[in-house]
């Protein structure tokens, strides 16, 4: 019985360290690549609105978001996943919701403008 009580604690502490280490991985990530400076307030709001809410991106800000770079944009959405205001939403919707963001974006920014 005690050798289970050790093996539970021993899983509980590498999910804790686990836990940890990605937030502190996340963190390096947007330090070094200065992610929190590269987009407006006004952008960066459509985006969370458009990933973790019912929003739309437009133009002008996928045009932002895809210069934020795709290592910024996940590492700050894994970030604001680990924020306990937003732990009753699903990590796996957020996620596919960010990189459906994300490649709406890609497809808005590479296609063509119409003529006028």
């Amino acid at each position: 019985m005690a050798s289970l009580n050790v093996y539970f604690a021993l899983v509980v502490l590498l999910l804790t360290c686990g836990a940890a280490m990605a937030t502190k991985e996340n963190d390096q990530i947007i330090k070094d690549n200065n992610c929190e400076t590269k987009m407006g307030l006004p952008c960066v709001l459509e985006a969370f609105t458009s990933i973790f809410e019912t929003g739309t991106i437009f133009s002008k800000c996928c045009g932002e978001l895809v210069g934020l770079g795709k290592v910024c944009h996940s590492a700050l959405v894994k970030r604001t996943l680990e924020n306990p205001l937003f732990k009753d939403l699903s990590p796996v919707r957020i996620i596919a919701k960010s990189i459906q963001t994300w490649n709406n974006c890609l497809a808005l920014i590479d296609s063509p403008s119409p003529s006028t």
